[in-house]
């Protein structure tokens, strides 16, 4: 009787901590909702910042000047660019 009612408990305590919605399962889970709400929290901050990008490229004429300077080495045409070797450390 008792080795009956020890199996039977045995076997649900067996399920209740590895089966398929045991707590392992769930721990597991967890972690990966964490995880996942961190990569949700980084895209959303990068996506802000991609927008203000979008409306200073379309808005600002200084940040779009500086861009083409920085990027594609432009300058106006009265500026002389001067270059100096690097010195060697």
């Amino acid at each position: 009787m008792y080795v009956i009612a020890a199996g039977c408990l045995a076997f649900i305590l067996f399920f209740t901590v590895f089966g398929d919605k045991g707590l392992l399962r769930i721990y597991e889970l967890k972690q990966d909702k964490q995880k996942i709400d961190g990569q949700l929290t980084e895209s959303r901050e990068n996506n802000e910042k991609l927008k203000r990008e979008i409306i200073a490229l379309r808005t600002d004429r200084r940040y779009m000047e500086s861009i083409a300077r920085k990027d594609f080495g432009l300058v106006r045409s009265n500026e002389v660019i001067y270059q100096f070797p690097q010195e060697k450390k």
